[in-house]
């Protein structure tokens, strides 16, 4: 499954636009149960789901790693004295284990929204920031105006507010993670 998460995004983009192509596998298998092509990459509704599912397959190795390792961190002797007092699985579940790694799970949380904002390998290769503008993100935007369009400067006010705004987000990342060592 690292595997997945090891691959690099232009490698993984370009097997996902060939499976999402309008003769890829994707519409072939669907073709099998009796359903029409589907433009995913062409189609405006469709085109930023899946860019954005693409992202979410690609980091979903590094949240089950992360996750793992908070759970791992649970104290057994927690998980024994629930069992002893007559909890189930999914009690122990939200009442044991999800309050502890609830830390771990906030830190994650801003990780994946920060490693989400800089889109801009998958959007190059699925799309190249379309159908139109659709799936265009800032960073995307950043590269088009100054390498494009040899718009520098919009190239890099862009890339200015996309830096501005990675690091407001950063903000709660660096002070959970100050908060959970200090404790």
């Amino acid at each position: 499954m690292v595997f997945i998460w090891a691959l690099p995004p232009l490698v993984s983009g370009s097997v996902w636009k060939f499976l999402l192509d309008g003769n890829g596998a994707v519409n072939s298998v669907l073709a099998s149960v009796g359903i029409g092509p589907v433009n995913w990459l062409s189609s405006p509704h469709l085109a930023v789901w899946s860019v954005a599912g693409v992202a979410a397959w690609a980091s979903v190795p590094f949240s089950i790693l992360i996750i793992r390792g908070g759970m791992l961190g649970v104290p057994p002797s927690l998980i024994e004295a629930a069992a002893i007092d007559g909890a189930g699985y999914w009690r122990t579940q939200f009442r044991i284990v999800i309050p502890q790694i609830k830390p771990t799970l906030g830190v994650l949380a801003i990780l994946v929204v920060l490693y989400a904002f800089r889109s801009f390998d998958f959007v190059y290769v699925l799309t190249s920031g379309g159908p139109g503008n659709v799936t265009t993100t800032l960073p995307y935007l950043a590269y088009q105006s100054a390498f494009t369009s040899y718009n520098w400067s919009v190239g890099a006010a862009v890339a200015l507010l996309s830096m501005v705004v990675v690091a407001v987000l950063a903000v709660p990342y660096v002070w959970g993670v100050t908060r959970e060592e200090s404790s």
